[in-house]
């Protein structure tokens, strides 16, 4: 019931109309400014930025390997999509479906790649692994440079930023299809949620479960709605979103931290914004870390990059040999 308010909350928001004005004015944006990632930015800092205390559900560290941890949770970026590639049988089978009984194979395909490989992709930013030697990119960024506090709760507002910024890119997709991938991102992120407070918080009362999941829910649809207003306005509401959620409201927060942070979020929707509808239905998107510069392409390059696509995806759509698997009423040419 929850994941299902979410979604139909979400979907009157803003369609493509809104992803398309706001992404037209990135070369504007200040973030641009200066040709620095933002985790350049952050070290750059004159002020000595205390770490921010956190009380709230100390979370443990789990391991990769834990028996715990779903399959797909477990393994790296680069193997993810390849676990789902089905079998020949089951290929043969959705080939059927597919090209006899009209099923949609871009909603099916929506099961895998949102509930799994995006959800992975938003869940492992702030996600800290026990037999990890070093932190990822994310989780540097977020912990040792933004020195955001190591807990469970603030894990869920780094991925909640996350799913808002792929949710971005879905609403651009058309209706039916964008809202499945959302509706699939979420109801993963509410079951891992669930799954979490059982085993890695050890909360064994269902009521209290209940109760969390509510104010998690409540939490996500705030903010939604107020990343939302930020990314449609200014990078000023938008640097009021962060600092309300992502910071937590809290007084003692270094100016240039939450600058990086929203130039960090202008980044990602940038590089969305140049993706086609397929590519991303296709999961091929990764977040970029943040000690990489975004660089706006030129018109000339953006033109080249959008006819490699486009050929790639002819190749693909005219070959006899293509599986109606593999094919996609998605467009590659946006």
């Amino acid at each position: 019931m929850l994941r299902n308010i979410v979604t139909q909350n979400s979907k009157v928001c803003f369609q493509k109309q809104a992803f398309d004005r706001s992404i037209k004015n990135v070369y504007s944006l200040r973030y641009q400014s200066f040709k620095k990632s933002p985790e350049e930015q952050v070290k750059e800092s004159k002020l000595d930025s205390e770490p921010i205390e956190g009380n709230l559900n100390k979370y443990r560290k789990i391991k990769k390997n834990d028996k715990s941890q779903p399959e797909d949770l477990k393994l790296r970026e680069n193997d993810l999509k390849k676990a789902f590639k089905p079998t020949s049988f089951q290929t043969s089978v959705a080939s059927f479906l597919i090209k006899y009984l009209g099923v949609n194979v871009d909603r099916v395909r929506s099961g895998p790649i949102a509930g799994s490989y995006y959800y992975k992709e938003c869940s492992d930013q702030g996600l800290i692994y026990e037999d990890d030697v070093k932190l990822s990119k994310g989780c540097e960024f977020f912990y040792n440079d933004l020195k955001l506090p190591k807990t469970f709760s603030q894990w869920y507002q780094i991925h909640i930023l996350h799913v808002w910024i792929l949710f971005v890119r879905m609403r651009a997709m058309p209706f039916d299809i964008g809202k499945n991938y959302q509706k699939k991102i979420i109801d993963r992120t509410f079951e891992e949620l669930e799954r979490k407070l059982k085993e890695e918080m050890n909360v064994r009362s269902g009521r209290f479960i209940d109760n969390y999941l509510k104010e998690f829910n409540s939490q996500l649809r705030g903010c939604i709605f107020a990343y939302d207003e930020g990314f449609y306005t200014d990078d000023y509401t938008l640097a009021k979103a962060l600092w309300r959620n992502l910071f937590g409201g809290r007084k003692n927060v270094d100016f240039v931290h939450l600058e990086a942070c929203v130039r960090y979020v202008r980044s990602q929707l940038y590089v969305l914004s140049k993706m086609s509808d397929r590519d991303f239905a296709l999961g091929n998107f990764k977040f970029v870390p943040a000690d990489q510069f975004v660089r706006p392409l030129s018109p000339e390059e953006y033109e080249e990059m959008k006819k490699e696509v486009i050929a790639k995806y002819e190749k693909i759509d005219n070959d006899p040999n293509t599986k109606p698997t593999e094919k996609s009423k998605l467009r590659y040419d946006n």
